[in-house]
Formats: structure tokens, sequence, C-alpha cells
């Protein structure tokens, strides 16, 4: 009887904790998606290619590009 006590006062926590836990596991998936950010590389060298921006804009958002797919290759060395 205390268990199932238990169980119907925690259960708001524990529904508070998995939806935590799934926004975190969603989070770490799109963090860690190497073909969305080499989209945006192609998507970039189009822009560039097109005129749409200049080659300093270029510069600076390929770099921020190119600084997350190092942070992606290094999580998954871990």
């Amino acid at each position: 009887m205390a268990f199932l006590i238990d169980d119907i006062l925690l259960a708001p926590f524990k529904g508070v904790q998995f939806i935590a836990k799934k926004i975190q596991e969603a989070a770490q998936e799109e963090f860690l998606d190497e073909g969305a950010v080499r989209r945006d590389l192609t998507t970039l060298y189009m822009q560039l290619e097109t005129g749409k921006i200049t080659e300093d804009e270029f510069e600076q958002r390929e770099n921020e590009l190119v600084v997350k797919l190092e942070e992606i290759e290094e999580h998954k060395e871990q």
C-alpha cells in the first residue's frame, strides 16, 4: 500500500523528469547532426557564388560551421 501512495505522489515529478530527458536527447541529437551542418555549408557556398553574401560574411559563417563540425567530431570520438 505504501508503494502505491509513493507512486501516486511521485508521478508528477517522474513526468517532468521524463520530459526533461526527452528534451535533452532532442537537443543533443540536433547538436550532433553533422548532415545539417554540411547542408548549411553547401548553402553558404551557393550564396557566395551567387553574390547573396560578401566574402567577409562567408568567412565568418564558414568558420562558425567548421568549428561546429570539429565539436561534433570531438564529441563522437569520446
